[in-house]
């Protein structure tokens, strides 16, 4: 009787509490209650929780310390190989916008060595024979003209930059059409125009372009910019200083520039026939 009082007792309660929640308030009084007992069941779990952290060894703080700073090193160098990457995307941006800008049919290449002698200015790309370079190819970089191959070997090619003493280069100033030619002085960041007289009509700031006499360089792309002019009475001539436009010490590709038309070529380029690809944009009807 008693059992069957207290199931019925039960099953009111609950109907009650469920239709109307009249029961919601006993049932907070009663968490208050049960709460000591529960934080009293939980108590063991925590304790060995705080025991596992505070009695952690020094071998295994200093295990992951080298752990972390392990993968702090790897990702600060995938981040700078990030901004290499950003920045050489960048450059061959620039590259491309110069192509576009020539019009004649152009290849990329890379820096190989460079010649630390402090009077021969040379580089070394990674392209040669087997691309069809030839001997006098014009090399231009972003910002200007570089230089020219000298030497073509297989796989690779020594270039001569403008500043290296023996080169020169065709030149006019871009704003009268004045013609010169530009020389190497040994030094890495300056050039010089040669005969021009003292009364000549010439600024500082002029820009200098390559005039394409000779058929060697494309014309009216940039040399460099007027920067020193020193007019000394009785002289017959003007001495006149230029900065290069290329950047002869940061470029890290350069481009190759074949001309348009293959009459252009010199007489030692040898026929590319071979590689239809390289022709693409070339007058192939003269090698007829």
């Amino acid at each position: 009787m008693r059992i069957v009082a207290f199931i019925l007792a039960s099953l009111i309660m609950m109907t009650v509490d469920h239709r109307q929640g009249h029961l919601e308030r006993v049932r907070s009084v009663l968490t208050v209650f049960v709460y000591p007992l529960q934080y009293v069941a939980d108590l063991p779990v925590t304790v060995i929780n705080w025991a596992s952290e505070s009695l952690t060894t020094r071998a295994g703080l200093v295990k992951e310390n080298t752990r972390l700073r392990e993968e702090q090193l790897i990702l600060s160098s995938k981040v700078q190989k990030f901004e290499i990457l950003e920045a050489e995307n960048e450059r061959l941006r620039e590259m491309l916008k110069s192509s576009e800008k020539l019009g004649e049919r152009v290849l990329i290449a890379e820096l190989l060595a460079v010649d630390l002698q402090p009077f021969r200015h040379q580089i070394v790309i990674n392209k040669g024979r087997r691309e069809s370079v030839y001997e006098g190819q014009p090399i231009v970089d972003a910002n200007g003209v570089m230089g020219q191959v000298v030497h073509v070997g297989p796989f690779s090619s020594t270039v001569l930059l403008l500043t290296d003493p023996m080169h020169a280069i065709p030149v006019q100033i871009n704003r009268n059409g004045l013609r010169s030619v530009a020389v190497g002085t040994g030094q890495s960041h300056v050039l010089q125009l040669e005969h021009l007289p003292n009364n000549v009509d010439i600024k500082e700031g002029d820009l200098v372009v390559s005039s394409g006499l000779g058929s060697r360089f494309p014309p009216g792309y940039p040399v460099g910019i007027v920067y020193n002019i020193s007019r000394v009475p009785g002289e017959p001539f003007a001495k006149v200083t230029i900065l290069p436009s290329a950047q002869l010490e940061k470029s890290r590709e350069v481009l190759l520039v074949w001309p348009k038309s293959i009459s252009q070529l010199p007489s030692n380029f040898e026929s590319p026939l071979d590689d239809p690809n390289l022709l693409d944009d070339l007058d192939v009807s003269a090698w007829q």
